[in-house]
């Protein structure tokens, strides 16, 4: 890697996909000079047409470079343009245009590879700057550290850092007890307890708090068969309150389906509670996601008649292609990605005894169907979801901005649900910590309306445990 002089004026030349991957990346760079090349606006004009994600992201991009260009004569252009900012020196914008431009003999001509030459040449007519080529294509990467030019990723907007791991929900503590006790010794704090007429029971503690506590957190003294299980309800530096959760591992069931351990008794309450408004379930593939959030839904929609309908959507993975144009209904274009859904009901409405499921049967399709709509992400857009309990599978494969779009479809009383796996993303450009997910778990973590867990034990099959553990 080229090392950067932190000193010296820094010039960005930002690629393509960095700008569609964050329409606002223009101005992430505080108050130095963001350059793009003429080939990045081809790039943006040929994206620009189109219903996708990716097109109406290049016309805001567009719009923006617009505005900043407006009543701007030639020179200033030249110069660079002012890029305002609320705090701080402003930043500056060049367009770069070479008229003479050619890419190297052995190279192809690619807009890669023309990317990588503007920047050369602007890091040789700039000798008294650092050129710093900023990129999410990781060949483009490599590329450009191979001729000696400084590169990066675009970072602006990760959730947190490579050194860190996403939120698990959950403070696991042996030491705490049936009745939390040994957690309160060893933390050295005093504790009330309030038994609530509604059958609650909280935890009032006063005195120095763990510093990697967070609202909507488990504490438990076990992540197996656990006897102390409660959630984080207020916190502040010197005082946390802590609600005692229901047990659904035996007696109590959510239409139906127990919790094996504490994380999975965790998940059912959340998804239960109806002061949480927005969940966020992680796990790797067979620890029981969809299946207890289906089972959630269909309890209060069907038998608690909470919410009126369960819509449930992902991110079609020939990646937000257009499904516009393949026949029949949109549920019907959804039905190839919608494996999981059909697995799930499979087992959710099968027999014990016979093994039968009433999920093969017309009459219960029907039933079950006329509350159950499965959407596709990107015709949810200008919707408003009242009543609703809403399903976001895969939520993984999704930007930032895709995530923050369907969120914000939510009405009143709306409950919505993101269920992924940071492990399996397969979306271009996006990684652990910065795909949708990892932003809304990591954003709403101090939101008193939101949980997340991460689960563990994997239910599905010893040879899916095996299969997870070892390749």
């Amino acid at each position: 890697m080229v090392r950067i002089d932190k000193k010296a004026t820094r010039l960005y030349v930002l690629d393509t996909n960095v700008l569609i991957h964050d329409p606002a990346a223009l101005y992430q760079f505080d108050e130095h000079e963001v350059v793009i090349p003429m080939t990045v606006l081809e790039e943006l004009d040929k994206h620009k047409n189109g219903i996708r994600e990716i097109a109406r992201t290049a016309r805001q991009v567009s719009r923006t470079l617009s505005d900043l260009t407006a009543n701007v004569d030639l020179g200033q252009i030249r110069d660079g343009i002012p890029i305002p900012r609320l705090t701080g020196p402003e930043g500056r914008l060049r367009l770069l245009c070479y008229d003479d431009l050619s890419t190297p003999d052995h190279l192809e001509d690619s807009p890669d590879n023309r990317l990588l030459t503007e920047t050369c040449r602007l890091r040789d007519e700039r000798p008294d700057a650092s050129v710093i080529l900023v990129t999410k294509d990781i060949n483009l990467r490599v590329k450009a550290a191979a001729v000696g030019v400084p590169v990066e990723d675009y970072l602006t907007d990760r959730a947190f850092d490579d050194s860190d791991a996403m939120l698990g929900g959950a403070r696991i503590y042996p030491e705490a007890g049936h009745d939390g006790s040994g957690l309160w010794e060893s933390l050295k704090t005093e504790v009330k307890v309030d038994r609530e007429d509604s059958g609650r029971v909280v935890y009032r503690l006063a005195g120095e708090i763990p510093a990697d506590w967070h609202l909507g957190m488990l504490v438990s003294d076990s992540d197996d068969e656990a006897s102390f299980e409660a959630v984080i309800r207020e916190l502040g530096p010197k005082h946390a309150h802590l609600e005692l959760l229901t047990n659904y591992r035996h007696g109590a069931s959510v239409w139906g389906v127990h919790a094996h351990d504490s994380r999975q008794n965790f998940t059912l309450n959340l998804l239960m509670d109806d002061d949480i408004d927005l969940v966020t379930i992680a796990g790797s593939a067979g620890t029981g996601k969809t299946f207890m959030t289906l089972a959630a839904a269909f309890q209060q929609t069907l038998d608690a008649k909470r919410f009126e309908r369960i819509v449930f959507t992902r991110a079609p993975i020939s990646m937000s292609e257009d499904i516009g144009y393949l026949p029949g209904t949109e549920e019907e274009k959804m039905s190839p990605w919608m494996g999981a859904f059909h697995d799930n009901m499979d087992n959710l409405l099968r027999d014990e005894h016979d093994g039968s499921t009433a999920w093969n049967q017309e009459a219960t399709r029907q039933l079950l169907g006329s509350r159950v709509q499965i959407r596709a992400p990107g015709f949810m857009r200008g919707r408003t979801l009242n009543d609703t309990f809403l399903i976001i599978d895969e939520a993984q494969n999704f930007t930032p901005k895709q995530l923050k779009s369907l969120l914000t479809r939510a009405g009143r009383n709306t409950k919505i649900v993101c269920l992924g796996n940071v492990g399996q993303i397969d979306t271009p450009y996006l990684t652990a910590n910065t795909c949708g997910m990892a932003a809304v778990v990591q954003r709403f973590r101090d939101w008193p309306h939101a949980g997340h867990v991460t689960l563990k034990s994997v239910e599905r099959s010893r040879l899916a445990l095996a299969g997870e553990e070892l390749l």
